[in-house]
This record gives C-alpha cells, sequence and structure tokens, in this order.
C-alpha cells in the first residue's frame, strides 16, 4: 500500500512539457473558435495525443455544488460542441434543471489547454438515436444497460444486465435506448492555452459579440 512519504516523493519529482513545445501566434487565429479548435484538435490527435476526444464536463447540481466528469467529445460543429449521455443520469438531470456547462480539453503532449462555456441543449429523439448508430456494439449495450449513476447493489447484477444488453445489442442493432441523449453545448466564451517552457504562456480568449460575432483577447497567464 502507498503511504503518504512515497506519494509526496513522487508528486514532487514529476514535471511537466518534458518537450519541444509548439508555438502559437494569436494575431494569426481565426475569427471564431470552433475552427481554432479543429486545428488544434487534429494538432494534438497527430502529436501522438493519447483519446485527444476526451474531456471535463462540469455542471452545477440544484443546491448550486459544481460537479464534473470525464465523457468524449463527438462532433464541433456551427451548433457548437455535442456530447451524449443519458437524460436520467446525474449530468443529464442537472443540465435540465441548468442547461448550462463548461468543457475543459488538456492535452499535455503539446502542452495545450481549450476551455469552453455555454448554453446547452438536449437534441432530439431521432438525432440523439441517429447518435448511436455511428458507434459501436459496446456503446449500444451501454446505452441499453442505462441505470446510469444509480446506486448498484452488486458487481454480479451489472454483470448479469450488461451480458443481457451486449445480447441485444448484437441482435437488435436499432434497438431503443429511450433515456440516450445527444447535447450540444453552444459557447458563449471559448480559451485556447498555449503552454511555454519559460511560462510565458499564451492565454487567447474569445467571448461571444452578438449572435454570429466574436471579440479575441488576450489574457495575463
Amino acid at each position: 500500500m502507498t503511504g503518504e512519504s512515497e506519494f509526496h516523493e513522487v508528486l514532487h519529482s514529476l514535471r511537466v512539457w518534458d518537450t519541444v513545445l509548439p508555438g502559437f501566434d494569436p494575431a494569426a487565429a481565426p475569427a471564431e473558435p470552433a475552427e481554432l479548435f479543429r486545428e488544434w484538435f487534429v494538432h494534438a490527435a497527430r502529436a501522438g495525443q493519447a483519446e485527444p476526444h476526451t474531456m471535463s464536463l462540469a455542471t452545477v447540481d440544484g443546491g448550486g455544488r459544481p460537479d464534473a466528469r470525464i465523457l468524449m467529445l463527438h462532433e464541433v460543429d456551427a451548433r457548437g460542441w455535442h456530447f451524449a449521455s443519458h437524460a436520467t443520469s446525474a449530468k443529464g438531470r442537472q443540465l435540465a434543471d441548468r442547461p448550462e456547462a463548461a468543457l475543459v480539453f488538456y492535452w499535455p503532449a503539446v502542452g495545450r489547454q481549450v476551455r469552453v462555456r455555454g448554453r446547452v441543449t438536449a437534441c432530439g429523439a431521432r438525432e440523439s438515436r441517429a447518435d448511436l448508430a455511428v458507434r459501436s456494439r459496446g456503446a449500444l449495450a451501454a446505452a441499453l444497460t442505462g441505470r446510469q449513476s444509480e446506486v448498484l447493489g452488486s458487481r454480479e447484477e451489472l454483470a448479469a444486465a450488461s451480458a443481457a444488453a451486449w445480447e441485444r445489442a448484437g441482435a437488435e442493432p436499432d434497438a431503443p435506448a429511450p433515456t440516450w441523449t445527444r447535447y450540444v453545448l453552444e459557447p458563449v466564451e471559448a480559451e485556447f492555452f498555449q503552454g511555454d517552457a519559460a511560462r510565458r504562456h499564451v492565454r487567447l480568449r474569445y467571448r461571444r459579440d452578438g449572435r454570429d460575432g466574436w471579440t479575441r483577447e488576450l489574457l495575463w497567464p
């Protein structure tokens, strides 16, 4: 079992960005954040960043307490940043009550971070089901298993439910998963952070200016 002294020894021995970091000229950044995000995303993936499509989703519950978890990005388009979950899960209930959220992407391979904030909209049943149609059998099985965030009685109970869901997903690739919901976060603010070895980090923030326009500004690191 790891002791406190060993933990601190390892913690304080770690370094960040032990590699050559890319440059970033904010003056050459595009006029809207989605375009820059796609550019940075492809660069991170090609630079060897593992799972660059994973992100933190932060929400707020009915008592005003923040909550966060890791999930996958499904798309970025003119509507915003897309992800999916069960409407009955903790995050689904929180979004139904307070439909605003924040996303964070961190790509240490290139010393970059992207933060996005905005209002979240639940897509309709057809688009939500189509979200599952293009994913794997395992994704459908997980959606069919359902009951996300509910208290689990035992691991055996989960194993039985999961096995049944996998079997159904194989036999019925179009099986309905009523609570599975695709969401879109429409950004009102997006920040792009480029790390610098000398700690002169570059932070470029986009703020929504009207319905379609954006204001760009640099921030102190």
